[in-house]
């Protein structure tokens, strides 16, 4: 009897129990979207793909655009832009209307009804401000607002005037005089590609190309060491910084997230360049031998990439999570686009799985994280950044920075398309 007994209060305690616990736990439920997640118990479906799952892991995360990247405040800076351009892929192939609102609100928040941009100096010339741009011109597309074409304006102006070598790349920035840092070519050559493909026409869009293409030719002529087939992180014209070499000009090490968004830049660049121009061919010759030197540094167990590319074994190196992303994405596009050989997909799938199985933690509700990311790294500045491998392996680490959730997601997609799962 009390056998049954104890059995009917641990049949009622659970009863009271759960329901207890169920009206605690639920929130209000507004529309279907949340539905669908409380039903599944997931924030974040575990059923759809890689880079749908870590999209909404972002948008959890980060529920307006512009906080991407741990912006505190609307400011306009870059990093949102890589996330934001897996976004807009994702709606193309899926139309969810919550992937372009995610967008629409970046352009909403940040450009004024004049086309004053927020926060933007044109006057300091840096080049990291103009892969934003990129957002608004596929904004301008899809709704032709005039406050869009206006802020374009104000970046192809940031073109026009910005400081070059005497050889003519572009400075970096206006406060690192003579610098040209691997960095600005993702930050500056896409959008320049894609606003002179939308915008210009006959001898000016021709022009452009040719600019275009001639900033990757003068830094594969001076950035590459033809050793490794690896591209230091910067060079000084003028090798009058304190990280210069004296001789060369070039920064000490080969830092994995300058490569990595070279390599992007360059894929990212071809979507824009014309067919018949005859600069294609030597910028696919660039992606090639970038991929032979990236795939000799390639960890051969875990398939990723290290901080310092060329020192796996040394004090404090790590693999680190952007550019492992970036340098599977350039690969994986290439080869789908035809600018790599099938063979090199073997490269960038060990990359990718990598990726997945030592840098992706998923957490209860779904949520997707992407871990051992570089905060940041950059030359000169204040504090003085030196370039030393010390200064590289001791930045900042940590989880879902946009500069590597971003190329994820766009890996994810080129994966995707040829379902290489």
């Amino acid at each position: 009897m009390k056998f049954i007994n104890d059995k009917i209060k641990i049949l009622v305690f659970t009863i009271l129990h759960t329901g207890i616990m169920q009206t605690s736990a639920q929130p209000a439920i507004h529309n279907k979207a949340e539905t669908a997640k409380a039903q599944s118990g997931n924030v974040v479906p575990t059923n759809l793909k890689w880079s749908e799952r870590m999209l909404l892991s972002e948008m959890h995360r980060f529920p307006e655009s512009w906080m991407l990247d741990f912006s505190k405040s609307p400011k306009w800076t870059y990093p949102s832009a890589i996330v934001l351009d897996g976004a807009e892929q994702l709606y193309t192939k899926t139309g969810k209307k919550e992937y372009y609102d995610y967008i629409r609100g970046f352009g909403e928040k940040l450009i004024k009804e004049d086309g004053t941009i927020l926060t933007y100096e044109l006057e300091k010339y840096n080049i990291d401000l103009l892969n934003s741009g990129n957002v608004l011109l596929y904004l301008y597309e899809k709704e032709k607002k005039e406050k869009y074409l206006k802020a374009l304006q104000t970046l192809r102006l940031q073109i026009t005037g910005q400081p070059r070598t005497n050889e003519g790349s572009f400075w970096h920035k206006k406060i690192y005089p003579y610098q040209v840092w691997l960095d600005g070519l993702y930050m500056g050559m896409p959008f320049y590609a894609h606003y002179t493909k939308d915008f210009s026409k006959g001898n000016d869009a021709a022009k452009a190309y040719d600019d275009i293409i001639f900033q990757f030719d003068s830094v594969q002529k001076n950035l590459l060491d033809k050793k490794t087939g690896l591209l230091y992180h910067a060079w000084d014209e003028s090798k009058k910084e304190a990280w210069a070499d004296k001789e060369s000009g070039l920064s000490p090490n080969f830092w994995g997230r300058a490569m990595g968004w070279y390599g992007m830049a360059m894929v990212d660049v071809l979507d824009y360049l014309p067919q018949n121009h005859p600069g294609r061919a030597r910028l696919i010759s660039y992606i090639k031998s970038f991929s032979d030197a990236i795939i000799k540094v390639q960890d051969k167990n875990s398939g990723l990439w290290y901080q310092v590319l060329d020192k796996p074994l040394e004090n404090g190196n790590y693999e680190e999570a952007t550019a492992s992303a970036m340098f599977v994405y350039t690969m994986i596009k290439a080869v789908n686009k035809g600018y790599l050989p099938q063979s090199y997909k073997v490269y960038a799938k060990k990359g990718y799985h990598g990726i997945i199985k030592n840098l992706i933690t998923v957490d209860e509700n779904g949520v997707v994280n992407l871990n051992k990311c570089c905060a940041v790294a950059g030359l000169g500045g204040k504090p003085y950044r030196d370039g030393s491998y010390e200064y590289y392996v001791n930045e900042k680490i940590r989880s879902n920075d946009a500069k590597g959730t971003g190329p994820f997601i766009l890996a994810s997609i080129e994966f995707e398309k040829k379902d290489h799962q």
